[in-house]
């Protein structure tokens, strides 16, 4: 076996957990076509290739105006358990053993489509995967941030009756002009219910916002982050807290935070004490699932052994399991890396 093939069977390998992947981003060309034509809707694409081919950004927005577009297609409770249970399937091969899962219901919503048709297609997916694969889980809600946050108090509150289905509340979408202060009060309310709150922050917008997050919104983990690197009090304090730090590899350097995987902060990140994590955000739009984020960053950055088991690690201990699952998985990571 060659070091590469070892390299990529020691990642695929090692239990990993995922904690930022946007679950409508999971939907690949082949699906969106098959549920176009299940429910009559036409595709500005010819076929599978072309729509495929029109995946190139040059910012976030650029993504989002696809993203959405795609999204049209999910129209019935079959449609988001099917997009739900591709995706376990995908990460099971990955060896991923724990996904916590952002959903927006407010993409649907707001096109006449039920909030339990949503929530109920992606739950019965779940308990699915976990007979099937084993692959624990917890769902979180995000709120679209270009939106005002009067609509996101109104999903919260449809969000209401579902609160022992969804852990956690989070913010994601067009992030310049989007300040996490813009959403305190309904992050304020979420917390009174009983949520936790997690928030996408310094990917495209500037660190201030990361320490927003922190400050104003509660967060239990910032979602990209990559830009804390511009303050180095941000810095000194995420590592003090050992704040989580959700990072997309694949993704950064897809959406231009990055020219080059060689240019990634990660592995700094890493060096400096951080609980960073690799995740795929998107992974049908930004070309690849978990472990292909691993195997890029592993090559880009020259990752050890080392490193790929102290992500996999960070992965649990940042994931919202109870802490006697964490200490299991914890004892089978260091198990798994020290053959």
């Amino acid at each position: 076996m060659t070091d590469e093939n070892s390299i990529d069977a020691f990642i695929r390998g090692i239990p990993k957990a995922e904690l930022h992947l946007h679950i409508e981003g999971s939907l690949e060309p082949e699906l969106m076509f098959a549920l176009a034509h299940k429910h009559g809707v036409e595709l500005p694409y010819a076929n599978v290739e072309e729509l495929r081919n029109a995946y190139q950004f040059d910012d976030l927005q650029s993504f989002l105006d696809l993203y959405y577009a795609g999204a049209a297609v999910l129209r019935d409770e079959d449609d988001f358990h099917a997009l739900t249970m591709a995706y376990l399937e995908r990460s099971h091969a990955d060896g991923v053993v724990h996904v916590e899962i952002f959903f927006d219901p407010q993409t649907h919503t707001e096109r006449g489509i039920a909030f339990a048709t949503v929530i109920d297609g992606i739950r019965r997916a779940l308990a699915d995967g976990e007979r099937t694969f084993g692959i624990t889980h917890r769902l979180i809600l995000c709120f679209l941030r270009h939106l005002d946050a009067a609509d996101a108090m109104r999903t919260l509150e449809q969000a209401l009756p579902y609160k022992h289905a969804i852990v956690a509340v989070g913010l994601d979408s067009s992030e310049r002009g989007h300040p996490p202060s813009k959403f305190e009060e309904v992050f304020a309310r979420a917390r009174r219910e009983g949520f936790l709150t997690v928030a996408h922050a310094g990917e495209e917008g500037p660190p201030e916002y990361i320490v927003e997050a922190l400050d104003l919104l509660h967060v239990a983990r910032v979602d990209h982050g990559v830009r804390c690197e511009e303050d180095a009090a941000l810095m000194q304090r995420l590592v003090r807290e050992r704040m989580p730090l959700t990072v997309c590899p694949l993704s950064n350097v897809k959406l231009r935070v990055v020219q080059r995987m060689q240019d990634h902060n990660l592995k700094r990140l890493l060096d400096r004490g951080l609980c960073v994590t690799v995740n795929s955000d998107d992974p049908a739009y930004f070309g690849g699932y978990v472990v292909a984020n691993y195997q890029a960053a592993q090559r880009g950055l020259d990752l050890s052994r080392a490193d790929i088991a102290q992500l996999a690690a960070n992965s649990i201990e940042a994931s919202f399991l109870p802490d006697a699952e964490k200490q299991n998985w914890q004892r089978k990571i260091t198990a798994f890396a020290a053959v």
